[in-house]
């Protein structure tokens, strides 16, 4: 984790799930002396498209590119220098794309980021997805490992193919850790302040656990979003990573 990420607004991302460029506007202005970065996903994505990323950029935000990608090792290292041309943060990939993709990914990025002079995005492994429990893995996608060895193995896997870090749940962070030291990031979903609704994620924590467990970034979402104070809802959040990172 660099040194600006120790600021607590630094850990804070907030995913943009709203379908319009009107609405990301108006979130990033009202916020971005709040968030250290503005996380972009599929939705977004797919109704805003491109623009969007430059839009936020614009008005002095950084970006996480929320894609997944999951595909051949060329189509994922094509796209990968696309993005990393829109001057983004991080990005990420699927880490069950396997190693010749993440390192194809990890590649492109940083041979892009050269060509334009300029600092490289993050490439980050999703791992398991926080909406998956024991039984969905096991009984659905046929992967009879336990999620935590599955989320570790895959970590493992995306460090020695090259990539800053991975995209688990807090609640396999402090194997991560052991597994895979302290530079190694890890950016965490499912965040949900005490009181929240979780929504249709199941492996989730509170800000504060989060942190304490060894997460660098915490991505928060509808518990910001759908606050009738945006603003105070940030607020409080940060207030509780203060917490942890002065104990």
């Amino acid at each position: 984790m660099d040194e600006a990420a120790k600021d607590p607004k630094e850990r804070l991302c907030l995913a943009l799930d709203v379908p319009s460029m009107a609405q990301v506007e108006a979130i990033v202005r009202e916020l971005s002396g709040m968030i250290g970065m503005f996380k972009v996903g599929l939705e977004l994505f797919t109704s805003a498209g491109p623009g969007v990323i430059r839009l936020i950029r614009s008005l002095g935000g950084k970006v996480f590119v929320d894609l997944k990608f999951h595909d051949i090792p060329n189509t994922v290292a094509r796209a990968t220098r696309s993005i990393t041309r829109m001057d983004v943060a991080m990005l990420n990939v699927h880490a069950s794309g396997g190693a010749d993709m993440m390192r194809a990914a990890a590649e492109a990025a940083h041979d892009e980021a050269s060509k334009g002079g300029g600092a490289a995005p993050c490439v980050v492994a999703v791992t398991v997805l926080t909406s998956i429990s024991e039984s969905t893995l096991r009984d659905e996608i046929g992967i009879p490992t336990p999620v935590a060895e599955q989320v570790v193995a895959l970590a493992r896997l995306a460090q020695l193919s090259g990539l800053d870090g991975v995209v688990a749940s807090p609640k396999e962070t402090a194997l991560i850790r052991q597994a895979c030291g302290r530079q190694f990031l890890i950016v965490t979903p499912g965040i949900r302040p005490l009181g929240s609704d979780p929504g249709d994620q199941r492996r989730i924590t509170t800000p504060a656990e989060a942190i304490s467990l060894g997460a660098d970034y915490i991505v928060v979402g509808r518990p910001i979003l759908d606050a009738e104070d945006r603003t105070r809802a940030c607020e409080k959040i940060l207030t509780e990573v203060r917490k942890i990172m002065a104990a």
